[in-house]
């Protein structure tokens, strides 16, 4: 059985038409699993390249260029016997009621009434973890922008993905321990919401940075500047393999 995670987009926000949106998804044998963010060019890549709706997506947080994409999804899905009510959408909990106020309570979600939002979804608010296709994932807040408005994802003894965040050690270290592949939010320079690659030489110990993959930057000319640092750097498209998950709890 191979693992794979695989960057639909690595682009910050203003880069997302060029780079895509920040996202990617966890693939068991060339098949997706798990999809991370949903931006409008993150589902736009996910149909191109495997023909068919997500059917389950975390959520990191809640600003456009990581959701933007539900908007479309909801009609594609509400309209598809097939589809409505069948996507889980695995959201922290702590973002469930920014999530309802932001996308679905909007009056109106059909032109000709009769709808929900959430008809079209099966939301599955998580806290600490959550199971999906028999293996547990972690759930844990990052650093961006106010406290518990946006989380990481790890798969144990696999992969964690940070999202949109400042760097946070005390977060990644068992991860690199257990020879996890990181991916990690770094743009050529940080602000207050996200890391630097002069943060991750600062913040982050030179033993662990064979093990971080960064993404979210701001040009493909940024992205050359940091990997002729010598870190990793994440292309649009680009699936790296993965070690294989550990068993969760209990299982």
């Amino acid at each position: 059985m191979n693992w794979q995670l695989r960057f639909l987009g690595v682009g910050n926000s203003q880069a997302a038409p060029v780079l895509g949106s920040a996202s990617a998804v966890l693939e068991r044998d060339d098949m997706p699993q798990l999809l991370i963010d949903c931006g409008q060019e993150a589902l736009t890549a996910y149909f191109a390249r495997y023909g068919q709706s997500p059917h389950a997506i975390f959520i990191t947080h809640l600003h456009l260029d990581h959701v933007g994409g539900l908007e479309r999804l909801f009609y594609t899905a509400y309209f598809d016997d097939a589809l409505r009510g069948k996507i889980k959408l695995f959201v922290p909990a702590a973002i469930v009621p920014a999530m309802q106020s932001r996308l679905a309570d909007y009056p109106g979600v059909l032109a000709e009434g009769g709808a929900n939002w959430w008809d079209a979804f099966q939301l599955i608010p998580v806290s600490t973890g959550f199971w999906h296709e028999g293996l547990h994932f972690c759930v844990f807040p990052v650093r961006h922008h106010q406290p518990d408005s946006a989380f990481g994802l790890r798969l144990p003894g696999s992969f964690i993905w940070t999202g949109d965040t400042r760097p946070i050690p005390e977060r990644l270290g068992d991860g690199v321990a257990a020879g996890e592949l990181i991916a990690h939010d770094c743009g050529l320079d940080g602000n207050p919401s996200h890391t630097g690659l002069a943060d991750i030489q600062r913040d982050y110990p030179a033993s662990w940075w064979p093990s971080l993959v960064l993404y979210h930057y701001a040009s493909t000319v940024d992205g050359e500047v940091m990997q002729a640092q010598g870190f990793r750097v994440a292309k649009t498209g680009q699936a790296f393999a993965l070690p294989t998950p550990v068993p969760g709890p209990l299982a």
